[in-house]
This record gives C-alpha cells, sequence and structure tokens, in this order.
C-alpha cells in the first residue's frame, strides 16, 4: 500500500499525475465523503494512493450528469 499523509501531499500527488485540485476542492469532498481517506485520530489524515488512483479513474470514466 502507498499512503500518504495531510491534505498537502495529496494535493501534490494529484498535481503529479495531472488531476490538480486544491485545497477547498479536497476538504469539500472531504467533508462530503466523496473522496478515499481515513482519519485515524484527530485532525490526521491519510490517504492510500491505491484507493485515490481508483477514485481518479472512476471520475475520469463515470459521465457527469
Amino acid at each position: 500500500m502507498r499512503k500518504i499523509q495531510g491534505i498537502k501531499s495529496l494535493i501534490d500527488y494529484l498535481s503529479s499525475v495531472n488531476y490538480p485540485m486544491t485545497v477547498e476542492s479536497v476538504n469539500d469532498l472531504i467533508q462530503k465523503r466523496q473522496i478515499p481517506h481515513n482519519r485515524p485520530i484527530g485532525n490526521l489524515i491519510i490517504f492510500d494512493l491505491d484507493h485515490i488512483d481508483w477514485w481518479l479513474n472512476e471520475r475520469q470514466t463515470t459521465p457527469k450528469t
């Protein structure tokens, strides 16, 4: 498993795979539980990059309504 910690690290990863997002967009997705993440304690947020890659693939192949 490839894991990263924090929103900044996620934003850096997303930029590296040509899917740039803002902090506000990521926070909104987290609040709405629309992006895979774990919050094991307090404000610590962990993202599994395998799950993020799957999520990106789903967003790119699902037609928007």
